[in-house]
């Protein structure tokens, strides 16, 4: 067909097959697909045939742009079908999508599938239109057969992408079995058998069969131990199928795993508070592959939080080096975190001139909020409280939400370093305005601080009732009533419920186990404390493990608890008070 036909019918580029789904029928929009002007440059017409369908393309735009979308519609249906022309059977479908005519689109697509058989985006328009119209069954029979029209070395990416094509059916479980029937030839063959193992697996995840799941990425890793469909489903799905997935992603990063594989494992285990095996995984990132910044940067930060103070500052400067020369934007946006994290160190060692040499190197788009925290912090550390409370005070906000986050911060400030009444001061007027989760949470803390005890617990009630799933208001709460040695089986309760929450929180096994000590169960306590203080070495747990083992008569290992907790903070408050409770001397 003739390019000034194409041009007159307002073809628009065809997407990939795959690339995007059908947009849901809006009314016509005139202005969007207005009729181009005739001008006196278009080429005449060539024979009797382009005649014809030129003035039929013509008044099948003039009608559908003056509101008679039907008329239209079958005109350049008609014409498409004459022409077997891709082009025009689109414009035909967006036609009837613009009028919100489910059906009539659906027609279009059909029409065209049986007069150009083998187009892939003839059957992309089908299965979305169907999936539009909530015909989900007659939809996986389409998708089988888009999947059978494509080349085999294009249906592992067409596969890939069915979750999201999916996504739009409220019935997920139906979403579910009907892609499951439409993939079964295929599960069968070599070539697509992890993609489609890896769309089922996801599907299963997302309607909450975490096991089916982690058995599809099995499968799917069993059919090509290369693939990395598989191991980012096993990823997802570590901190609820953690055993069954575990052999997995071992089997896979015991060989030369993808980098970004690798790293996306050590973050993981992070989270899930498995410090060490992640700490292996980077080590062994650094060694394999010396130019992938971010593995430095996630080794400097664990090294820091793990207490390695000399080999973190290392692994962050190899990693500020190596950012020097990349054009990531998230290796650019560590630069910040690699800065903060040096600065601290620096600090904790008393050299304070360095840390603020750090602080100056930070890119323009840090968080001044956060920037000026720690800068006020290393103000204490010299003994400057009140000149770090005025930086606090006078950081500029433009943005009610940024005028909120520095009094959050200037608050948490002032709790910390035992500025209670002014911390007070400072929230009670913000929470008239009304409720605030994260200023409700301060304010609760800081009431604790202040013996308020009642408010604290009204305050961290209200929290609970409106964040149920939320383990921290259910944790502070239990804590405190265990700290104060009253309502000993309701505080009991409320920590197992943030234990049910949040398994993997040492601070909330912490807290569970300084409450079945306050019960009198010491053997339980000891297990939960160690277990604890080992994903996550702390001073205030150090501290609760060590009452633990001395009033077990175990002092010799309460005292060297104890000296690792000075290590970790010389002056914490709790800790120090241990120490006048049973007259130890470090």
């Amino acid at each position: 067909m003739n390019l000034w036909i194409r041009y007159i019918a307002l073809s628009i580029c065809v997407p990939s097959a795959w690339a995007q789904p059908v947009a849901a029928p809006t009314a016509p929009n005139p202005a969007a697909s207005p009729v181009p002007a005739i001008t006196s440059t278009r080429p005449e017409p060539t024979s009797a045939l382009d005649a014809v369908m030129f003035y039929q393309l013509l008044l099948g735009e003039l009608y559908a742009q003056g509101g008679e979308s039907s008329t239209g519609f079958s005109l350049i249906l008609d014409a498409a079908r004459k022409a077997k022309d891709p082009a025009l059977f689109q414009r035909a479908v967006e036609l009837a999508l613009q009028s919100r005519s489910g059906e009539a689109a659906l027609q279009a697509a059909r029409t065209w599938k049986q007069v150009i058989p083998g187009s892939a985006d003839a059957n992309r328009y089908i299965l979305q239109i169907l999936l539009a119209l909530n015909k989900v069954e007659e939809a996986g029979q389409a998708l089988k057969s888009a999947l059978a029209s494509l080349p085999v070395e294009e249906q592992s990416a067409a596969i890939a992408s069915v979750p999201r094509i999916f996504s739009r059916v409220s019935d997920k479980l139906l979403a579910l079995h009907t892609v499951e029937s439409a993939l079964s030839q295929a599960l069968s063959q070599p070539g697509t058998q992890a993609s489609a193992w890896t769309t089922i697996g996801r599907m299963r995840r997302d309607v909450g069969q975490s096991q089916g799941a982690a058995v599809a990425a099995q499968k799917g890793h069993a059919a090509d131990k290369q693939a990395p469909g598989p191991i980012l489903l096993a990823l997802s799905l570590l901190d609820k199928e953690s055993e069954s997935v575990q052999a997995l992603m071992l089997n896979y990063m015991a060989g030369p795993a993808l980098p970004e594989l690798r790293l996306g494992y050590a973050r993981a285990l992070i989270s899930l508070q498995q410090n060490a095996p992640a700490l292996v995984q980077l080590q062994k990132l650094n060694q394999d592959h010396p130019e992938f910044a971010l593995a430095w940067l996630f080794s400097g930060l664990l090294l820091s939080d793990m207490d390695q103070p000399a080999k973190a500052s290392q692994a962050l400067r190899q990693f500020v080096g190596l950012a020097g020369n990349s054009e990531d934007a998230e290796v650019q946006n560590g630069l910040s975190e690699a800065y903060f994290s040096l600065a601290q160190i620096a600090q904790q060692q008393g050299q304070w001139a360095q840390a603020d040499a750090w602080l100056s190197k930070m890119p323009a788009q840090t968080d001044p909020i956060k920037l000026s925290v720690r800068r006020a912090n290393l103000l204490v550390e010299q003994g400057q409280l009140k000149q770090a409370i005025q930086l606090l005070t006078h950081i500029p906000t433009t943005t009610p939400a940024q005028a909120r986050l520095k009094l959050l911060a200037l608050a948490m400030f002032l709790r910390e370093h035992k500025e209670y009444q002014a911390a007070y001061d400072l929230l009670t007027p913000a929470l008239k305005n009304g409720a605030d989760y994260e200023l409700q949470s301060e304010l609760a803390l800081t009431a604790e601080k202040l013996g308020q005890f009642e408010l604290m617990e009204s305050l961290l009630r209200e929290m609970i009732a409106a964040k149920p799933n939320d383990a921290h208001p259910l944790n502070a709460l239990g804590f405190s009533l265990a700290d104060r040695n009253i309502r000993l089986s309701e505080a009991k309760r409320l920590i197992e419920q943030a234990v049910a929450l949040a398994p993997n929180d040492p601070f909330i096994r912490d807290s569970l186990a300084w409450v079945v000590y306050r019960m009198g169960d010491h053997a339980q306590a000891l297990s939960l404390l160690e277990s604890a203080y080992k994903a996550k070495p702390d001073v205030e747990i150090a501290a609760h493990w060590g009452e633990v083992l001395w009033v077990s008569g175990q002092t010799q290992q309460a005292g060297a608890i104890w000296r690792e907790g000075l290590l970790l903070k010389s002056d914490n408050e709790t800790l120090r008070d241990t120490f006048k409770r049973f007259q130890f001397k470090p």
